[in-house]
């Protein structure tokens, strides 16, 4: 098979499946994973699709931002995981930043009920959810709300921001790679994401390892921004050493 029908192969699968993975293309078309890796990067260079960790997706998938729903019922174990791992970073009183996105709700449903806690949250199922707790005080940040993230965003929600200053912040990301740092596809939320970063003492990132080697439209922070990065166990180790020789500590639970 010549290079060219294979990656029109590729491209063709792409398309159909959402995604292509290096190792099941290497086996199903016969060749090594390092010719895969070169045909991903030709077709990439012809913006036929955005290469991520360990495979690609189509171009014209790039920009479209999954409902906040739909990202709930996606690697759930591995969300619960990392939610679970993220406990041990909660200051024993205090104030955190929880940001809108599945694991960062994740976690907010597993905060303890014995303590005393400021929580300040552009996301409004994470507000409503812990409104009747009896012990934390809960703060949103007004501004427009995103119907795809259920988020509030814009002037009125970063002017809160930088009035604040909490002890952890608890973000989601879209995308994170060693060489674009930490992405998101609305401008707006990448608005928010940097001012959450800048308006706490330390940053937990809460991201699975589908998030990892994907970059959207716009940066926020780089890696060097973030304290820690909670991910789970699919995440290989030697991309986890990479990603710690750029700053966070790294955790795969």
């Amino acid at each position: 098979m010549y290079a060219r029908e294979r990656q029109q192969r590729i491209a063709a699968r792409a398309r159909s499946l959402g995604k292509v993975d290096v190792m099941t293309l290497s086996a199903d078309l016969g060749v090594t994973p390092e010719t895969i890796r070169r045909d991903l990067t030709a077709l990439e260079e012809h913006g036929v699709v955005r290469r991520v960790h360990g495979g690609a997706i189509p171009a014209d998938r790039w920009g479209l931002e999954p409902q906040l729903a739909a990202r709930e019922t996606v690697m759930t174990d591995e969300k619960e995981r990392i939610a679970l791992a993220a406990m041990e970073h909660l200051p024993p009183e205090g104030s955190i930043l929880i940001e809108s996105g599945s694991t960062p709700a994740k976690l907010a449903s597993l905060l303890p009920h014995d303590r005393a806690l400021t929580v300040i949250t552009p996301a409004l199922p994470v507000a409503l959810a812990l409104a009747a707790h009896p012990l934390l005080t809960v703060l949103t940040l007004g501004g427009r709300v995103r119907a795809t993230t259920l988020a509030e965003v814009d002037s009125w929600a970063a002017a809160r921001l930088r009035d604040v200053y909490a002890d952890v912040a608890f973000l989601g990301t879209n995308g994170l790679s060693v060489g674009r740092g930490l992405t998101t596809p609305d401008h707006a939320e990448a608005e928010l994401k940097a001012l959450m970063i800048r308006a706490a003492r330390k940053t937990v990132l809460l991201a699975d390892h589908t998030k990892i080697g994907a970059v959207c439209l716009h940066r926020y922070a780089d890696l060097a921004d973030v304290d820690v990065l909670i991910t789970d166990d699919g995440l290989a180790p030697e991309l986890a050493a990479e990603i710690e020789a750029a700053g966070p500590e790294v955790i795969r639970a």
